[in-house]
């Protein structure tokens, strides 16, 4: 009796086992799906020609949707990937804004393909670095202060990330506007 009990209790949990990778496998999937989802060319055409491009464009990084450490051999592939999906002959049906993207993406690439234009670029990024460092100290000693914990949104890594990303695209915006005054 105690042998039956044993194995039933095994192949429940041998089932639940098995749902687990299941669902650890399924999760993964509709996070490829995710993630994939935006190789489509109308997408990526949407996402390059979309209200306020000319300030979204403007970090060569998310043009290319790739990560400021990426190295340059990366974003060589990542560029050649972009530039077929958005390409205009490949999109007859909105060439119009296919080519405007084609030109984003290009410029992009020229930017950081570029010496002077990367150096330029990782400068940018070191210093929304130091933005968010700064902000965040800053925070922390302003909680210290009033006696309450230190714990702060941004101690979150996707949180520091997502703040990152927006102070990048800040500094490549007040510098647009910058040279535009100029």
């Amino acid at each position: 009796m105690a042998d039956a009990l044993s194995a039933e209790s095994q192949s429940a949990s041998g089932s639940s086992n098995q749902e687990n990778v299941f669902n650890e496998f399924y999760h993964e999937v509709k996070a490829i799906e995710h993630r994939d989802s935006d190789l489509t060319p109308k997408q990526q055409i949407d996402r390059l020609t979309r209200p306020g491009a000319t300030y979204f464009n403007l970090n060569p990084y998310d043009v290319l949707k790739v990560d400021p450490d990426t190295p340059i051999a990366d974003i060589k592939k990542k560029y050649r990937q972009m530039s077929i999906l958005v390409h205009p002959d490949k999109n007859p049906d909105d060439g119009e804004r296919a080519q405007k993207a084609f030109e984003a993406v290009n410029k992009a690439y020229k930017t950081l393909e570029n010496e002077e234009g990367y150096k330029r670029c990782k400068e940018i990024i070191e210093e929304a670095k130091d933005r968010v460092d700064e902000m965040i100290k800053q925070k922390k000693k302003q909680l210290k202060k009033e006696g309450k914990p230190q714990d702060v949104p941004e101690d979150d890594s996707d949180k520091v990330r997502q703040f990152f990303l927006s102070s990048i695209n800040k500094i490549y915006i007040t510098i647009s506007q910058f040279n535009r005054h100029s």
